[in-house]
């Protein structure tokens, strides 16, 4: 019987825990631990995956757990893996606010802490490793409003991330940095807001649900912060008999996102080369657990100081580039999107 690699990297966390004894780091073949949020959306399984690999191949080891979206749960697995004595934390938190105390725990033991792709608030982190989420906030924005008719004011729906996660914030800003100003303008019209919990897809055919039935004349386009959420906006959409008449935007490139947009039912995704920063993540897990110092062109701050951070590139993607961005670089299969 296979078994599957979250359930293995949790039966061998709690082992470890059980024998109370270290992972047996060393400096030559360090131990990474990387404590997820959770496995539930396709992309943080490409990205424990890649890690993994990438670390494997340098020579070190690796120790993953997922929180399910349970903050408990996400600082007693930072805690069981300060127990076994990993070299370096890859941490993405499933809230950025949470995670305080076990970041500080991990601190003490002298075990730095990488934040990925989601940032850690309030203490004292030694890398972010993300994309520009103002930028693509702000992409996603533009593609919607440069598309929307022009013979009225557009008719927008907002759907954010979880507000527990830092990301959704960012995200937001950047599209109201695109938004706002028309707003003022009287070009467009935001006629519902709301923020979709965990991500989740139903909490996305929830919000535009809601925004259908409270505006009289049709929407225009739903800026939607991730493709979780764009599953269930183009659900609502598809019951409304308006799947592929509304512009739904998306992030990540998911599978099904891709075959939604091939298909008409979502207008663009953003894609985010996941392999890139997974790779340059274990690298830099690496070096650090080495005690190497990483070279890091920008910084952001998480309330308790200017964390250095990287920024990888992203790419708006639509039904006329996915096989010359997404498909090319194997990130999905054309078979798959038919």
């Amino acid at each position: 019987m296979q078994i599957h690699p979250f359930v293995r990297s949790a039966v061998l966390l709690a082992a470890l825990a059980a024998l109370g004894s270290p992972a047996f780091a060393s400096k030559e073949k360090p131990v990474v631990g990387i404590s997820l949020d959770t496995l539930k959306q396709e992309r943080w399984q490409h990205d424990r995956d890649t890690i993994e690999a990438r670390v494997k191949a340098l020579g070190g080891t690796v120790i993953a757990t997922s929180a399910n979206g349970d903050d408990t749960r996400q600082v007693s697995d930072i805690d069981a893996l300060i127990s076994n004595h990993v070299d370096v934390i890859i941490v993405v938190p499933h809230n950025g606010e949470a995670l305080t105390r076990a970041v500080e725990a991990a601190k003490e033991a002298g075990i730095p802490i990488i934040a990925y792709d989601r940032l850690i608030l309030n203490c004292d982190i030694d890398l972010y490793v993300t994309f520009d989420n103002v930028k693509i906030g702000a992409l996603m924005a533009q593609y919607v409003v440069d598309r929307v008719p022009k013979d009225h004011p557009g008719r927008i729906v907002c759907v954010y991330g979880a507000q527990t996660d830092n990301n959704a914030k960012l995200l937001k800003q950047g599209q109201d940095s695109v938004l706002l100003p028309l707003v003022k303008a009287g070009k467009i019209n935001i006629v519902h807001a709301d923020w979709a919990a965990d991500w989740n897809s139903e909490n996305g055919k929830k919000i535009v649900n809601a925004a259908i039935a409270k505006s009289p004349q049709p929407i225009d386009g739903v800026v939607a912060s991730a493709d979780s959420v764009a599953g269930g906006v183009c659900q609502a959409l598809l019951e409304e008999h308006l799947a592929g008449k509304v512009i739904v935007t998306g992030q990540d490139a998911d599978r099904a996102a891709c075959q939604r947009v091939m298909r008409g039912s979502q207008t663009m995704t953003i894609y985010k080369p996941l392999k890139q920063l997974a790779d340059y993540a274990a690298q830099a897990a690496f070096d650090l657990a080495q005690g190497k110092k990483i070279s890091a062109p920008n910084s952001i701050d998480n309330g308790f100081k200017k964390v250095p951070a990287v920024f990888q590139d992203v790419t708006v993607v639509d039904k006329d580039n996915m096989f010359s961005t997404v498909v090319k670089d194997g990130f999905q299969k054309a078979e798959d999107l038919k």
